[in-house]
């Protein structure tokens, strides 16, 4: 698959997507201190962590923006499966045979399993990111810990089958999908933009794993680069239309603000509908 790039030449007609996020693990126990690089100025308190991957659709097309993970890998990480994203999808109508596009926001393990159960999609990530995982950063097990061999395999396997395409800063993977590069949390992150009913929505994965890390101007602990993960928030803000339009990629409130998606209470919610109060994590206070 050839390098993708910006679209050129006059611009096409963008629809508007139904977009929805499908929680499919969670990490109830986890502690305030686990998600800030700087968390001894903060009272430390319960902070549960949710997994998410999200879908795009309109007409016929369907977008997949991360691929998530199976049972056997969540629980060997220590997490809490919920449910197989591709088969919640399914259950929807929405044939995992039809995904057009699998966008892979980066290479971590819980973001790049599933792809064997999307076949027809191609897969669309940075060129950084595959370098990084691929290379002598290799050598340093804190760097490597977040990535999973056999799924890194897997895009290797298909890169040579044909069906990867990079992303040298920003693309369209459709009329109305926006892949956009900021680094920090590893040197490939990109985020999605979506043209959706209520207007642009922004998927900032784990350039923003909880609302609070742009709140506090402090990072989540796994990053690369400190710098470039601070400076993606800003990137992220003028992309989307409001900081409403703004969805972070681990934060629980995610499943409170929006909408469920019908059919499917519990496991996926609406992200272009208006959510129900700004988003904002919530961070325990003292005495917490």
């Amino acid at each position: 698959m050839a390098d993708t790039n910006p679209q050129q030449g006059p611009e096409r007609e963008e629809p508007e997507y139904e977009l929805m996020a499908i929680r499919y693990a969670t990490s109830a126990g986890r502690r305030l201190r686990n998600n800030f690089l700087n968390s001894h100025d903060l009272h430390d308190g319960p902070m549960p962590m949710d997994f998410y991957v999200w879908a795009a659709v309109a007409g016929e097309r369907i977008v997949l923006i991360d691929g998530g993970c199976d049972r056997a890998m969540c629980e060997r990480r220590g997490y809490e499966f919920l449910r197989c994203p591709a088969e919640t999808l399914a259950g929807l109508g929405l044939d995992p045979g039809r995904v057009t596009d699998v966008v892979v926001t980066h290479m971590h393990w819980d973001h790049l399993g599933n792809l064997d159960k999307f076949p027809n999609a191609r897969l669309c990530l940075h060129k950084s990111e595959i370098a990084h995982a691929t290379g002598c950063a290799m050598c340093h097990p804190a760097l490597r810990r977040p990535y999973d061999v056999e799924q890194v395999c897997g895009v290797v396997r298909a890169l040579y089958g044909g069906r990867v395409a990079f992303n040298h800063g920003e693309c369209a993977v459709a009329p109305g999908i926006g892949v956009h590069h900021v680094g920090g949390h590893t040197p490939g992150l990109q985020v999605v933009r979506v043209r959706t009913r209520r207007g642009y929505v922004v998927l900032a994965s784990d350039a923003m794993h909880f609302y609070a890390n742009a709140m506090l101007g402090n990072p989540f602990p796994v990053v690369v680069d400190v710098r470039d993960y601070l400076d993606a928030f800003a990137k992220i803000a003028a992309l989307a239309d409001t900081p409403g339009h703004i969805v972070a990629g681990h934060d629980p409130v995610v499943m409170e603000i929006y909408p469920p998606w019908p059919g499917a209470e519990g496991a996926a919610v609406r992200l272009d509908a208006t959510p129900s109060r700004a988003p904002a994590s919530v961070l325990p206070g003292p005495g917490q």
